[in-house]
């Protein structure tokens, strides 16, 4: 069902809780893990091609990583909820969508922005991962403090819906967006 951002209000639609984003997600992780098989798969052809990126150094294999696996799905998410229908596929099978504060569609520039603030947590970790996998530069210290710091995020985008009236995550809060029912 196309949402007509117009005609849509804030006020008219009800609040999502944390555990229908959790299952939405859920959902959406269906598609990652397809899309993650397929590289998987793909991976095996490309290996010559592939192993350089990975192990020459911490960098190249972060941006790599950051290619072939984060930029995709941070794409999915922006897309999809900056687009018509305002929801990636699993938010549209539970129900729910994104929309602005005052009820109006996100867009895809804001949305773009949405999803960099929600993603920002799983890339820190990668980088970190990276950096502990492979020699890097970087003090110990300084690892667990990033490693400290990916957890506390993820902790706080958890508990942060349940904190307020309009059950926002942090990423939705500075983005100036909900999550709502569509009915």
């Amino acid at each position: 069902m196309e949402v007509n951002s117009t005609e849509v209000r804030n006020e008219r639609l009800k609040n999502v809780s944390l555990g229908t984003r959790i299952i939405a997600f859920l959902w959406d992780y269906v598609i990652i893990l397809g899309y993650l098989l397929l590289l998987f798969v793909l991976s095996f052809f490309a290996r010559p091609l592939l192993i350089p990126l990975f192990t020459a150094n911490s960098l190249s294999a972060e941006i790599t990583g950051f290619l072939l696996i984060t930029l995709p799905v941070y794409l999915y998410f922006s897309i999809s909820e900056g687009g018509k229908f305002h929801a990636t596929w699993g938010k549209r099978k539970m129900g729910i969508l994104v929309m602005g504060v005052h009820g109006r569609s996100i867009g895809l520039k804001r949305s773009l922005f949405r999803s960099a603030l929600k993603f920002a947590p799983w890339e820190l970790s990668h980088f970190t991962i990276w950096h502990i996998v492979l020699p890097s530069n970087y003090p110990d210290y300084l690892i667990n403090i990033l490693l400290i710091t990916v957890y506390g995020l993820v902790f706080i985008n958890l508990l942060s819906p349940l904190m307020n009236k309009n059950k926002q995550t942090v990423y939705d809060t500075i983005a100036g967006t909900v999550v709502k029912y569509k009915n």
